[in-house]
């Protein structure tokens, strides 16, 4: 950490623990024959990057995703196959948040979308009493909300610009290495974390 001012955190599975079974099993019993497949259908149409972008409201995802399950299926039931993904906020994670801002600058930086945004900061406040994952940063940034997702590098420039960061003095923590690859082209510090580590184990 020698020499490092402000630390940029992804969401999904290093803050928030996620299990993306869970949403591919909601939806199978949702009707979907093979959501891996269709996943990857939507990514080469762009309707998941549309949606992670802010490009589709989240109800053209639900028309589109309803179209591919069991007649009769709500929106709601959808929603919630969508967010199954979304676990816990660990205890020690918020606290070690906590105590970093006392000495550096935190900023989060997330590819998320507006559905799931609405549901993990309810598991916040539901588990921890916490409204926002706001209340943890400098400033927050969320795919949707930008129009750039990672690992592209506007996203990141946009995060360095914006808050007069410099990267050399900046560290970018993320579980996914193409993310971290992306980072390393506007001259990031970075961490790729691997599970089963956690941020407990960066930060002791």
């Amino acid at each position: 950490m020698k020499g490092i001012k402000h630390i940029i955190f992804d969401l999904g599975g290093v803050i928030i623990n996620l299990d993306y079974q869970l949403t591919y099993k909601a939806f199978e019993a949702l009707g979907v024959k093979e959501f891996t497949s269709l996943y990857n259908q939507f990514s080469l149409n762009s309707l998941f990057d549309d949606l992670e972008t802010g490009k589709v409201e989240p109800t053209v995802f639900l028309d589109e995703m309803q179209k591919h399950t069991a007649p009769g299926t709500a929106h709601q039931q959808i929603i919630d196959a969508w967010n199954a993904m979304l676990l816990d906020f660990p205890l020690r994670r918020l606290q070690i948040l906590q105590q970093l801002r006392q000495h550096y600058g935190l900023y989060l930086l997330s590819n998320t979308n507006e559905i799931h945004m609405q549901a993990f900061n309810k598991i916040l406040e539901e588990s921890r009493g916490i409204p926002s994952l706001a209340a943890f940063f400098d400033k927050a940034y969320y795919s949707h909300q930008m129009g750039l997702r990672k690992p592209f590098k506007e996203s990141f420039q946009l995060v360095l610009d914006e808050n007069g960061l410099d990267p050399a003095e900046t560290l970018f923590i993320d579980d996914t290495l193409p993310n971290i690859e992306g980072a390393k082209v506007v001259g990031l510090q970075t961490i790729h974390l691997l599970p089963p580590k956690t941020m407990a184990d960066i930060f002791k």
